[in-house]
C-alpha cells in the first residue's frame, strides 16, 4: 500500500504497534510526551511530529490511548489537520456509545471513525499476533485491513461503529470473571493446605481450565511477579464499560454487576497501577493465605 499511516499513543501497546506499521508503511507517530516518539523513531524509522495536527494529514490514522474521553480531547486536532477521506482507526479499549457519537461528528467533515481494540496483551503486540475487534463498515475494514495485518493476527469484523468496542469490553469482562473465580476456589485450596501447583495441573487439563489458570496465575501469582503490563485500573474501566454494554442492550448481568464491583474495590485496595492479576491480593488478604 503507498499509504502513509500515524500513530498517536505511544505506551505499552502502542508502541510496539506502531513499530510494526512502521517496518511497513510510512509512519508518523505522536505522543504526550514527545521524547517517547522520537525514541520510537530512532528504533524504528518512523517520524516523530510534534502536533496532532500534523499526523492527522496521513492517510490513515490510528489511536491507542486509555479512554474514550482521551480519544474524544483530540479530535479537534485531528479535524484541523486532516484532509477529507481519513480513516481513523481506534485501538482504544473504548466506549461503544462515545465512538458511535464521534463517528457522527467525523463524519460531517470527511472523516471516518472506526473501532478496531485489540486483546493478546503487550507479549501479543510486541510478537505483532494481536486480536482484533472491527467496527465499521465492510468497505472501509477492506481498505484498513493491510494497516491491521502489520500488528494483528486475527482480525475480524464485528459489527457497526461500536461493535468492535462492545466486544472488548465483554471480553475483559470475562477475564475479570475468569481471573476472580479462579482466585477464588485457589484462595480457598491454599487454605486448605492443598499444593496449589500441583491442583493447577489437574485443573488445567480439566472443564475448570481458563486463560486465567493455564497463564495468568502460574506465570503472574504463584511467581508473586505481577509484572505491570495491563493496569487493574484498566481493567476496573472495562468491566464499567461493560456494564453500560449490557444498560444499553438492556439485560440482566448481575454476575457482570458483582465482578465489576469486585474489581473496582481491588484497584482501590490494591493500587490501579498493579498489574491486573494483582487483584487477587485482595482474595488474599481476605482469605489470609497466598495463592503460591
Amino acid at each position: 500500500m503507498n499509504v502513509t499511516v500515524a500513530f498517536l499513543g505511544l505506551g505499552a501497546m502502542g508502541y510496539p504497534m506502531a513499530g510494526h506499521l512502521a517496518r511497513r508503511f510510512d509512519t508518523l507517530v505522536w505522543n504526550r510526551t514527545h521524547a517517547r516518539a522520537l525514541a520510537h523513531a530512532a528504533e524504528f524509522g518512523s517520524r516523530a511530529v510534534d502536533g496532532v495536527a500534523a499526523a492527522a494529514e496521513a492517510d490513515i490514522l490510528f489511536t491507542c490511548l486509555p479512554t474514550s474521553a482521551d480519544v474524544e480531547a483530540l479530535a479537534g486536532q485531528v479535524v484541523s489537520g486532516a484532509a477529507s477521506g481519513l480513516v481513523w482507526v481506534d485501538c482504544t479499549s473504548g466506549d461503544p456509545a462515545m465512538s458511535r457519537q464521534l463517528a457522527l461528528r467525523l463524519r460531517e467533515h470527511g472523516i471516518e471513525f472506526v473501532d478496531a481494540p485489540v486483546s493478546g496483551g503487550t507479549a501479543g503486540a510486541v510478537a505483532g499476533r494481536l486480536s482484533v475487534m472491527f467496527g465499521g463498515a465492510e468497505s472501509t475494514f477492506e481498505e484498513v485491513r493491510p494497516a491491521l495485518e502489520a500488528f494483528a493476527q486475527t482480525i475480524v469484523r464485528v459489527g457497526d461503529v461500536g461493535s468492535g468496542h462492545a466486544v472488548k469490553a465483554v471480553n475483559n469482562m470475562l477475564l475479570a470473571v475468569n481471573l476472580w473465580a479462579t482466585g477464588e476456589g485457589l484462595e480457598a485450596l491454599a487454605a486448605l493446605g492443598v499444593d496449589v501447583p500441583a491442583a493447577l495441573s489437574v485443573i488445567n487439563v480439566s472443564s475448570g481450565r481458563s486463560n486465567a489458570s493455564e497463564n495468568l496465575v502460574p506465570q503472574r501469582v504463584l511467581t508473586r511477579e505481577f509484572p505491570a503490563t495491563f493496569k487493574l485500573g484498566l481493567l476496573a474501566k472495562d468491566a464499567g464499560l461493560a456494564m453500560g454494554v449490557t444498560r444499553d442492550a438492556a439485560v440482566p448481568a448481575p454476575l457482570f454487576a458483582l465482578t465489576e464491583s469486585l474489581v473496582r474495590a481491588a484497584s482501590r485496595e490494591i493500587g490501579a497501577d498493579e498489574d491486573h492479576t494483582a487483584a487477587l491480593k485482595l482474595l488474599e488478604r481476605w482469605g489470609g493465605h497466598e495463592i503460591r
